[in-house]
């Protein structure tokens, strides 16, 4: 198995005991690529030109705010003004002489200023930097599937996937696995999320049964940590 597969952090986040592994291995790609740029490469050229062109996300925005590394993140934002600016200049220059609803409308396309404020409003470096890793440990995923017997029984051993990422596993299974053993997979995906999401319904259930005082005296079960469970099965959430 090839170390360019990442198997390790994907064989990792499936021995983890949670509602979701790929919930978590997408967590900490957030959570590396959050120390990444606040650590020593924001000072570097080739990272700087990125950030500066395609900035952040508000969510990724604000978790790096909370970061302890006030200053670096200052830097990069000045930079990043810097281009943005000098870019918005740019447009308002080459359109002086049209009237203002066109800067940002022409007739049946949009204007060069409306595509460059739409394309920066909607791209930010963390969440490009973890999609690039993401999509390959999802490739291993199926990779270990088809080739690791260990995997798959870590597989079908784990608490099943959050919606979101059934369905990722599901949508891309075809491309990667084919005649039976693609038809085993989806059986064995099927069964392992609907088994577990009645698994943690029946746990919330139990959960809100004792918030009834005829249940005052019984047992929580597994209940106590139910609803944020359920958070993560239902919308992917991993923190609150």
């Amino acid at each position: 198995m090839g170390e360019k597969l990442y198997t390790i952090p994907v064989n990792d986040a499936f021995e983890i005991d949670c509602e979701c592994p790929i919930c978590i291995m997408r967590k900490t790609l957030e959570t590396n690529a959050l120390e990444f740029i606040m650590g020593p490469s924001y000072m570097e050229d080739d990272i700087r030109v990125v950030t500066n062109k395609v900035g952040f996300c508000e969510k990724h925005l604000k978790q790096l705010y909370k970061h302890q590394n006030r200053l670096g993140l200052a830097l990069i934002l000045k930079t990043h003004l810097d281009k943005t600016i000098k870019d918005m200049e740019k447009f308002t220059e080459k359109n002086a002489k049209i009237s203002v609803p066109s800067l940002f409308k022409k007739k049946g396309e949009k204007s060069e200023m409306k595509s460059y404020v739409e394309q920066l409003d909607g791209s930010c470096y963390i969440c490009d930097k973890i999609e690039r890793t993401f999509d390959r440990y999802i490739a291993t995923i199926f990779y270990l599937y088809h080739n690791d017997q260990n995997f798959r029984n870590k597989f079908n051993e784990c608490k099943g996937f959050c919606t979101r990422h059934f369905d990722v596993l599901h949508s891309t299974a075809s491309k990667h696995l084919s005649g039976d053993e693609l038809d085993n997979f989806i059986k064995e995906l099927n069964l392992l999320y609907i088994e577990n999401m009645k698994r943690v319904r029946d746990e919330l259930e139990w959960f809100t049964n004792k918030f009834d005082y005829r249940f005052a005296d019984e047992p929580w079960k597994n209940s106590k940590d139910a609803l944020p469970r359920t958070m993560m099965k239902t919308n992917s959430i991993t923190e609150i």
